[in-house]
This record gives C-alpha cells, structure tokens and sequence, in this order.
C-alpha cells in the first residue's frame, strides 16, 4: 500500500501550476519524506504538456507572420506586375500607332501575332482605367497608392486565377477625359526622358512581353488573356492570328475598341469577359475583377451576354408586419370601408380588421411621411420623401419632368392623391415644388376639400396651397415661408374655409387665406408659460382650437383670434401627443406618459383613463373606430384597438429599430425577426400575428432554425451568440466569437456544424451535438481581408463559400478549417444554399455599373429554380437560378424605403419574407407561377 506525502513545507515540491519543482534541501538528521512514483508522473506530464502547449503557441505565431509577410510579398509582385502590363501596353500601342503612319499595309505574320498579343494588353489596361499617358512617366505616389489596394488574399493560394479582388481602377487624368484617341495622339507629344515614353520598337516590344509572359507568379500568359467584350463566344489568339489579311484597318479596329472599352471602364460600365480554355469568366465591380469558375457542363456552351431565363414565378404583396408611429404623427384613421389605414416604409396599408384582409397602395418609391384623408372618406393623400436616386433637391426646380406620372418624377419628394376603393392614383402634386420632404398635410374641411395644403421639411418649411383636383399636377395656389422651426402638425379650420393653423418648434401660428395672399399671426401666450413645442392641434364643432404642448397642457384658443381662452395644466405628464374631437363634442388625449384621458366638451375629466403597457409605446395618435372603438398608433410602432370598457388590444405590431435578422423556420409557416431594438419575434404567416416575442437584451444582428426548428440560433453585435428553445425561448447557453458583430449564422445540411460568420473577418465552425443544444468549437477559419458577409454550405456538408466586404469568393474545407487553394477544383460542388451574392450563379443579378455593396442580400428558392435578391435602393428582384448571364432578366417589387437587409423563402417556397433596414418592415410576399408578366 502506498504512502501518503506528508503535509507541511516539505510537500511544496508539489504545489503550484508548475508541478514538480525538485526535491528539498535535507536537513541534517532527517528522513526524506516518501514519495509515490504515481505523484511523480503526474507531475512530469503536467511539465511536458505545458511545454508543448507553450511551444503550439509560438509556431501559430509564426506562421500568423509568415503570412503576413506572404501578403505584403504578393502585393509588391501585384504591384510590379500591373507596372509591366502597363508598360507593354502603351509601347504595344505607340507601335501600332507608328506602324499605321508609316504606311504598312500588309504587315508580316510574326508582326500580326505580335500586336494582336499587346491589343488584349491594351485592353486590359483600358479596362483598368489608367491615368497614366504615353510620354508621361508615373509618379511613385501613384505606384505607391495602388499598391495598398491589393487584399487578394486567396491568391497566395489559388492555381493562377484569383477568386478574390484586384485593386481598385484609378480614376481617368484630365488629359484622358478630354482625348477621344489617347494611343493615335501620343506619337505627336512631346518625348519625355522617361523610359516609358520611348517608342517601342518590334524587338524591344518582343522582350517585354517576353519578360511579362516568364513571370507566371504575376499574371496568367498572354495566351490566356480575354479578348473581347462580345456577346458571342471569344476567339483565342491562335484564332486571331490565323485571320488572313489581318492588315492597318484590321489594327486600327482594334485601337478602337480599347478606346471604347476605356470610355466605358470611365462609368464603370465594364462587360464580363469569357476564357473558353480555362472555363473561367471575369466580371467587373467598380473596375475590379472578379474570377468566377463555370461548371464543367457550360463549360463550351457558356456566354456571358448571352440570353437568359425568365424567373419562373411572381410575387404579391400579401401581408405587411410594422406602422410608422416613432417619428410620424396622424397617420391612422378610420375609413368606412371598415378598414384602417396607416403606412409603414413606402407602402399604404388598409387593413380590415375583421376580415384579416389588407390591401396595399404601392403608388410610392420612398418613405411616406404623413396621409390625409379627404371629408368624403374615399379620397386619400399621402406624402413621401425624396427616392433613393434624388439628386441635389435644389437643382430640381429647374428642370422638372415634363410627365409627373412619369418613372423619374416617382424619384421627387411629391404629394399623391389617390382612390382608397379602387387603389387608383388620381394627381401627382408638388414635384419641382417641395424640396426636401412632406412634413404634413391636410384637406380643407369647410368647403368639402377643395383644397389642400401641404408643409415641406426644407430648411425654411414652407407651405404651400394646393387646388389639388386641377389637372394631374394639381394646381398651386400660393406658397410662402412657414417658420424657421419645425413643423409638426397643420389642419384646415371646420367652419372657416380660410382658416389654416400650423404649430411647432416654438410657435403656433393662425393663418388667413383671401385673395391670393395668406396673413399670418403668431399665437400669444400672454403671461402663461411658452411651451417650448406646442405638438398637437384640433378643432371643436364651433372653430374653436385646441392644442396641446411639450409641458403636458391643454389650451383652448377661441375662434377667429390668436390668444388663449382656457388653459388645462398637467393634462399629461409630458407632452401631448394626440388630440381627438369626437362627434358628441367629447375630447380625447393621448400623452407620451402612455395614458388616454377622456374629457368633456368643457375640458373636464370623465374619469376614463387607460393606461398603454410600456411594452406597446406611448399614444402617438388617437383616432375614431367603429361604434365606441378606438384606434390607437403608438411610437413603439403598434396599432392599437379597444374601448375604455374593453382593454386595447395589438392590432399591429413591428419592430421600433433598424432591422436585419430574418430566418425562416425549415418545417411551418413561420419565421423570426430580430434587430436593433433588442426584440426577437416568432411570425406565422398563415395568422398574420406574432407567436411569441423575447427581449434578448442586445441589438441582434442575425438568426438562424436548426434544422428540425426546434433550436434557434441568435447572433449579436458584441460577438455573442445565443442558443433558444424556439418553442419554450429558454435560453440553453451564449458563446463569444470576437467583438464584431455576427454577420451570418448557418447550419450544415447534415445538422452537424454551425457556421459563424463575423465581422472580424473570420468563420467559426461549431459541432452540433445534444439535439442542437451542445456546440464544440472546431476551428476558425481565416484568410479574408474584410468581414464576412454571406456563407453557403455544400449540400454534402464539407465546404464552404464565403463573400466578404473586399468582394472576395473564398472556399473552404469546414472540417479542417482550412482554405481550398485550388479553387478550380469547386467549379462543380453543389451548394444547398444560395446567398453568397458574389458567384457565378448570382453573376446576373448585378446591374451595370453598380457597386459591389448595392445588393445586401440573396435566397434561392428551396424547390424552384428561383432567386431573390434585395438591394440598398428598397428593390426586390426575382430571377431564373442559377442567374450566370451578365444582366439577367428580373421581376421588379417595390414597397421598402429603406435597404433590404434579408429575404428568405418559407420550406415550401409558397411565400418569401424580406426585411427592411431602417423602414423596420417586413413583407409577406406569395409566390405564384409566372404565367405573364413583363421582364426588366
């Protein structure tokens, strides 16, 4: 039997995270202390293992320089190579260009081959848009600059071809802009002591490309060069010089052409180009390209300009989640139709409560900022802000469009008024005539809405009067300055025609239309304290108004003058949001301290109170419903509806910040929601009502089902993930990846691992254990130079394929952990997923001259040939999958003012849900089949 270590100092030898330390000293006449052998080896492992450990950390050190060092190498060969290319480039064109003068028209077969090889140089460099001119020699500012654009890192690994970015193009010199035929004008400038300004000779030409051709680690060969921007299939060089009688005309078509194609490269207007031989095609975002690989079977049928498909089905807006109530006041109301209309984003909606039916007007391209409903209850006008391709609003007023129905004019911050039956716009009112935005609106009362007058939220705010019913443009009657502050509300007397009040930032004022001209007088609140914003406005049966201010108080300003009447203190704690007259001259008020108070006709209490959850906002607007009911708009973006009797009730909810988790659940009707507002809710589509809502307690940034939906997975903006019941929403456990956000979250077909993308440029990979509830992390994955932003598993759960903000493709092996160097070899991998924007099945979906950020977001279909995508214009665009044709054909929806952040398709692709950025929206859209429709 073993022995114990005896206690005390002499068994220190043991203590301490370093384990075995060495006997101690002996003293004189004593016995060492007995030791195991078993304490011994222990001891010895734990000194071993620290060790290795201490030496894993300095090799990862190592290598982590080693490829730092790596980078900055590739960048100076990047940089030398693009300085070589540009040289034989413009020597190749001088010497075209002296051929050409000289008179040869029949130039030798050696001399034939050797221009047609610098002409695609040529037009490699047209592409790239290069200030630098022949007879001009570059400054080292200018190499130096383009060198810190170079951040392929997935060409220290690739074989040849780069998935991932080259530099930047520069912007074109003035010298360049102004000359039409840069390569025929350079002979006649002036020689300059620069080498790059010497005309090349055919010998000496021969040597730099000899030079250029030998450096295979710089570029692919000459012989590998795309040639044409067609949209037929591309000749190879041999092709070209096997073409009899090439001769100078032949060439001289050729300078053009590189001319041409520089003029486009100036607007960024660049076509993709096709290598047969390799099956690779190179497109262009903001002049830099991008190598993308064809699946072997297109491999000798593939065009890029070629035609492509029709999407094979259409969307409808069925259903809109979300009211704009945090900044809009007196949006909701009534109608007799029994529906309630309200907006959000760039949609009107009117909803039948009952019937649990809605109806869209989608006549707007913008945020709508305030709605009015004219007396006969039918006709409806609504105000939007300036489109997402607005130019200086100032400039406007010079050249309007010539047809305000016209899709420019859609663009301009306008007035539309429009039929609430038949959703049919009627007039298109103040384009070229509102700056800014439309701040408020209304229809006069007195002389049953004849007229109406509108508030712009440009610097001087002005106002304007409209004789809105004459002609499609309406017919402005007068405009003049309203007040330097802003303006929050502005209504039309009941009883005098003439009468208008606007009130403010530090003002309520009384305005007086007759004869063309409006007299303004300012309110007086004699010895009462001045509000600091007097925020709510309304009118009593005999004129008499009422408003409510910043202070909580309610003061009645009697008809016909611009003093006060009455005053109310402390009607609400705070300011008073919403004043309601009804029609038996009773008032009601809604307070940002979440309370509706019911009055008397004499501005007494009734003693009906209800108090608003603070989970719902407070009243922003307080409206009549049917019988009793009301109607209630709140800043927390609901609508509510109830009594004083019977407690309000969410009609419609939505989120209050900007938006950008969006996962639907891979086995029902439902999918969730999270942003910026801290909130997660759990959606079914077929109820149009929320399942559940959580407060996670930090701004959610993305989300993702576990593949049998019982798991949810939500990602933060501080790096933290959290694991959730989806049914129970107990929280199972939280994980930190780095301190940025987590852009992307997404499970492996087979359920086994969690993919974790993250703004600090990484991937995480997790293995999924314990019905999703365990995750064991595998590895990170690095090699983008920026952070990551879309990621797709292979449908056999191996790889991955990840964008980043560079506009990179990288591909990776998920088990290791590790980037696939030969990217060539995932040309024919099959991707269970779609939203990588930057590949070539979504090759397509780019428009001309767009910038590699404009689309956020991509989902195809789960059993349709079927692609979306959302971009930062507030468009969503349908398209045939895969979408490999440069410019595919698309469907077209709008309904978003803001960037859409995330579209999504349910499991059995009968509805697709996108979200809105800071519109906070989310649209329920049904996918039918495309018997006809128009195509852009």
């Amino acid at each position: 039997m073993s022995e114990e270590p005896p206690q005390g100092a002499n068994n220190r030898m043991f203590n301490g995270p370093g384990g075995y330390r060495g006997a101690p000293k002996m003293v004189l006449g004593a016995s060492p202390p007995p030791v195991t052998i078993t304490k011994v080896f222990d001891a010895w492992n734990e000194m071993i293992e620290n060790e290795n450990q201490s030496l894993r950390d300095r090799v990862a050190d190592l290598e982590k320089k080693v490829h730092e060092q790596t980078d900055e190498i590739m960048c100076l060969r990047s940089t030398l190579a693009d300085v070589l290319r540009r040289i034989s480039t413009i020597e190749g064109a001088r010497a075209l260009a002296n051929n050409h003068a000289g008179g040869r028209a029949t130039p030798t077969k050696d001399t034939v081959r050797l221009r047609h090889n610098n002409s695609d140089s040529a037009r490699d460099v047209s592409k790239r848009a290069s200030s630098y001119l022949p007879g001009r020699s570059p400054s080292s500012t200018q190499i130096s600059r383009r060198g810190v654009h170079y951040q392929s890192t997935s060409s220290l690994y690739s074989d040849g071809h780069s998935s991932s970015s080259v530099s930047p193009a520069p912007s074109p010199s003035p010298t360049q802009a102004n000359n039409p035929h840069p390569v025929h004008t350079a002979r006649h400038t002036t020689p300059s002591p620069s080498p790059f300004a010497s005309p090349a000779r055919p010998h000496q030409l021969g040597v730099l490309n000899k030079r250029w051709a030998s450096t295979s680690d710089f570029a692919t060969p000459a012989h590998h060069q795309y040639h044409h921007l067609a949209p037929s299939p591309t000749p190879t060089n041999s092709q070209l010089a096997r073409r009899p009688n090439s001769g100078s005309l032949h060439n001289l078509n050729h300078l053009r052409s590189s001319n041409s194609q520089l003029n486009l490269s100036r607007h960024g207007a660049k076509e993709a180009q096709y290598n047969g031989e390799e099956g690779i095609v190179k497109m262009y975002l903001r002049g830099r390209p991008i190598n993308l690989y064809v699946p072997t079977p297109m491999r000798e049928t593939y065009v890029p300009n070629g035609p492509s498909s029709s999407p094979p089905a259409k969307l409808k807006l069925e259903w809109v989640y979300g009211y704009r109530g945090r900044d809009c006041r007196n949006n909701v109301y009534q109608l007799p139709t029994g529906e309630i209309v309200y907006f959000v984003a760039a949609v009107v909606v009117l909803y039948n409560v009952e019937d649990q039916m809605q109806r869209h007007y989608l006549g707007h391209t913008d945020d709508i900022k305030c709605l009015a409903v004219h007396p006969n209850k039918l006709l409806i006008a609504t105000g939007q802000t300036a489109g997402h391709d607005r130019r200086d609003a100032r400039s406007w007023r010079l050249n309007p469009p010539s047809d305000p129905l016209s899709p420019e004019a859609e663009e301009w911050p306008h007035i539309r008024v429009w039929d609430s039956v038949s959703l049919n716009t009627l007039h298109v009112i103040g384009i070229s005539d509102i700056e800014r935005s439309v701040a408020c609106l209304a229809f006069s009362k007195a002389d049953g809405g004849s007229l109406l007058v509108a508030v712009d939220e440009a610097p001087d705010h002005n106002m304007s009067v409209w004789d809105w019913s004459r002609g499609e443009r309406g017919y402005k009657l007068l405009e003049t300055k309203c007040s330097a502050d802003q303006v929050l509300a502005v209504d039309f007397s009941p009883v005098d025609r003439s009468t208008i009040i606007t009130c403010g930032k530090n003002h309520i004022s009384f305005w007086n239309y007759e004869s063309g001209m409006l007299a303004k007088r300012m309110g007086v609140f004699e010895n009462r304290e001045r509000p600091k914003y007097v925020t709510s406005i309304s009118f009593t049966d005999t004129g008499n108004v009422i408003s409510g201010d910043s202070n909580g108080n309610l003061l009645i300003w009697q008809r016909g003058g611009n003093t006060v009447y009455k005053m109310v203190r402390g009607a609400h704690d705070g300011p008073v949001f919403s004043i309601l007259v009804q029609k038996d001259g009773g008032i009601i008020t809604g307070g940002k301290d979440g309370r509706i108070v019911e009055w008397d006709r004499d501005l007494e209490r009734t003693g009906n109170v209800i108090e608003i959850p603070e989970q719902y906002g407070s009243p922003r607007v307080v409206t009549s419903g049917r019988g009793s009911q009301l109607v209630v708009g709140t800043t927390r973006n609901c609508v509510l509806g109830g009594t004083f009797t019977f407690p309000l009730r969410p009609v419609m909810q939505g989120h209050t910040e900007e938006l950008w988790a969006l996962a639907p659940h891979p086995g029902h009707h439902q999918f969730l929601t999270a942003g910026y507002d801290r909130t997660c809710y759990l959606w079914d589509t077929m109820a149009h009502t929320i399942v559940w809502s959580k407060d996670i307690g930090e701004h959610a940034q993305s989300a993702a089902f576990s593949n049998n939906g019982e798991i949810v997975i939500i990602g933060t903006t501080s790096g933290r993930w959290f694991v959730m019941d989806s049914e129970t929403r107990e929280m199972y456990s939280q994980h930190q990846d780095g301190n940025e956000p987590i852009q992307v979250l997404k499970f492996s077909p087979n359920g086994q691992y969690l993919a974790v993308g993250s703004r600090d440029n990484n991937i995480y990979i997790y293995q999924v254990s314990e019905d999703c509830r365990k995750y064991t992390r595998v590895g990170r994955c690095q090699g983008h130079s920026s952070f990551v932003t879309h990621l797709d598993w292979s449908a056999d759960s191996q790889f991955l394929q990840t964008n980043s903000g560079d506009y990179e493709l990288l591909f990776w092996n998920a088990g290791l952990c590790r980037q696939i160097a030969q990217t060539s070899q995932m040309r024919d991998v099959e991707w269970a997923t779609q939203s990588c924007t930057l590949t070539f099945a979504t090759l397509g979906i780019w428009p001309e001259g767009t910038d590699g950020t404009d689309i956020n977001t991509c989902a195809k279909a789960n059993q349709m040939d079927l692609l979306a995508t959302g971009d930062d214009f507030g468009k969503i665009k349908l398209f045939a999958s895969p979408a490999c044709q440069q410019r595919a054909r698309c469907l077209e929806y709008g309904g978003h003012s803001s960037h859409v952040t995330a579209v999504g398709f349910l499991q059995d692709d009968s509805r697709m849900i996108s979200t809105g950025g800071r519109d906070t929206a989310v649209m329920q859209w049904v996918v039918s089949s495309n018997s006809s429709s128009s195509h852009r």
